[in-house]
């Protein structure tokens, strides 16, 4: 072994002197011209001197000089016969058009015949191939040697061991060093290197432990002669099949804490409206399109008169969306709920009779079609965990669902409105004998729950189609997760949305969506048959009842 590791030492020695000359620094460091260094092309030299200029170039650290090296494998490099001057020339027009080999520009035209074409064969090729890969991975931008390393992993190839050696030796960042070792990995399972030095290369990959990994390993186990190399291969490739499993069942319940995200800001609005006033309110989903409709609404204004504020569309939008759905649920109270409190039934069909009014309404005015809401910046694209993919707005809808969460909380627990909502919520008669309004109590309350409902919306305008039936697609979802949790507590709609929305995400791979619905939906029933009010039951002595 350390006869290997010597032979090793030194292979990487004399490939760093080849590249890099005697020089300690790169050459461009030290004011070389890469374009003198090209115009050595010119003139009729053997495959060795060509060789050597392909050397000097891949010294510079330059990536300027790649266009020309493309250009000499291509076989598009020229010199002119009058002063052996390099160009690049494309197409066989006449008379040609010259370009700067560094820069790319126009340098005039020659005539055809003036000109002679430098020569190459296959070892200048490879030369070419190695210099070219050196140029990427030592690029001054950490990204341009991130994916540099990953192309040269997805294109592994053993001719580019030797410039991935000398990349990985000085490279400084820890996350592009660590994709170069994987990248040379990769190629040394498809070299003629030695068994010992290929299983190590499988520990790498097994490290790196994604789809791109398990895909090299299974073919390696596949062709794979060598029965120590196949155990090897094996084994790297289970333990990866492990890796992703459990990264997909993270994902899966990602997703989950984002539909229950989803499922909380909805059903929040109802469980308020729900528990203390007993009103089945089929317009709550309404009250969601309303907030959706003033966030597309705002967009258009800020597009119209002030883009420069887009990236604030959504913090302006949520006051007015609380606004716009509180007002809207307060009419509706005062006009309609108030006459049928008592009479479950009839509220059930005259909330009903409103979310059709409503999703007409919006119909007239903005048309019966999907309306786009953009994401400002930083709610765009997404990051990597390990291997589960996580969107910025999908997580920022998240922190926003419990942020509202917690000030709903906090009104509920330290305001007196929030006191009074809870003594009508327990004892509506006694309440009422205390002197506390209860009609204005469950008008305030309805108004808050439709205000909450609002500003759900704007969250779901990030993530869903704005279109007069948007509300619909949560309106079940929301009465399952209040009954689920308890009618009217808010530590049970948290935990219902959470538990729900896992479960549903957790089933969907098994079972598909429309299936997995169903199975929560049966679960759920199951579940009220033993408790009947929910996980967490309100208490109080219900003297209505």
């Amino acid at each position: 072994m350390m006869i290997v590791a010597l032979a090793r030492a030194l292979a990487f020695f004399l490939f760093a002197v080849t590249l890099a000359g005697a020089a300690p620094a790169p050459a461009a460091a030290q004011g070389v011209d890469p374009h003198a260094i090209v115009q050595k092309f010119g003139g009729k030299q053997s495959f060795e001197a060509t060789e050597g200029v392909i050397g000097e170039l891949a010294a510079t650290g330059d990536p300027s000089v790649a266009g020309a090296l493309r250009a000499l494998g291509e076989g598009e490099l020229y010199w002119r016969d009058s002063d052996q001057a390099v160009f690049i020339v494309h197409g066989r027009d006449d008379p040609a058009t010259l370009l700067d080999p560094i820069t790319g520009e126009p340098a005039g035209t020659a005539p055809q015949s003036s000109l002679t074409k430098v020569r190459i064969k296959n070892s200048i090729r490879n030369a070419i191939s190695d210099a070219l890969a050196g140029l990427t991975l030592r690029a001054k931008d950490p990204a341009v040697r991130l994916n540099a390393a990953e192309t040269l992993f997805s294109e592994a190839d053993a001719q580019g061991i030797a410039a991935l050696d000398a990349a990985i030796a000085a490279e400084t960042v820890p996350a592009v060093r660590q994709k170069m070792e994987e990248s040379r990995a990769a190629a040394v399972l498809r070299s003629d290197r030695p068994s010992e030095e290929k299983v190590e290369a499988v520990k790498v990959l097994q490290h790196r432990g994604d789809r791109a990994a398990l895909n090299v390993l299974n073919s390696l186990s596949a062709s794979s002669a060598d029965p120590v190399l196949h155990r090897a291969a094996q084994a790297g490739a289970a333990a990866i099949e492990s890796t992703i499993a459990f990264w997909n069942q993270a994902q899966n319940v990602w997703y989950g804490l984002s539909l229950g995200s989803v499922l909380l800001l909805a059903a929040i609005g109802l469980a308020i409206t729900f528990g203390v006033m007993g009103v089945i309110n089929m317009a709550h989903g309404e009250m969601v399109m309303l907030g959706a409709y003033t966030t597309f609404v705002v967009q258009e204004l800020i597009r119209a008169n002030a883009p420069g504020l887009f990236d604030w569309s959504l913090v302006i939008a949520l006051p007015l969306a609380f606004l716009v759905s509180g007002l809207v649920g307060l009419a509706v109270e005062r006009c309609i709920i108030r006459f049928l409190y008592g009479r479950p039934l009839e509220t059930l069909l005259a909330t009903f009779g409103v979310s059709l009014i409503l999703q007409q309404g919006v119909r007239t005015l903005f048309g019966p079609t999907n309306r786009q809401v953009g994401n400002p910046g930083w709610m765009s694209g997404a990051f990597d965990v390990g291997l589960m993919s996580v969107t910025w707005n999908r997580l920022w809808i998240i922190v926003f669902a419990l942020v509202v969460f917690a000030v709903l909380l906090l009104i509920l627990n330290r305001t007196p409105m929030g006191l009074q909502m809870r003594a009508v919520t327990q004892n509506r008669r006694m309440a009422a004998a205390m002197g506390i309004r209860t009609p204005w109590v469950d008008a305030l309350t309805f108004a808050l729950g439709s205000g909450i409902a609002g500003i759900a919306g704007v969250a779901l305008s990030q993530i869903d189609n704005v279109s007069p039936n948007l509300g619909q697609g949560y309106i079940i979802d929301s009465f399952m997760v209040v009954v689920f949790g308890g009618v009217g507590n808010l530590w049970g709609t948290l935990v219902g949305a959470m538990s729900l929305g896992i479960l549903n995400k957790s089933l969907e791979p098994y079972a598909g969506a429309v299936l997995g619905k169903i199975v929560v939906l049966v679960l759920l029933i199951l579940f009220i048959q033993k408790r009947p009010r929910g996980l967490f039951a309100l208490k109080g002595r219900f003297v209505d009842a």
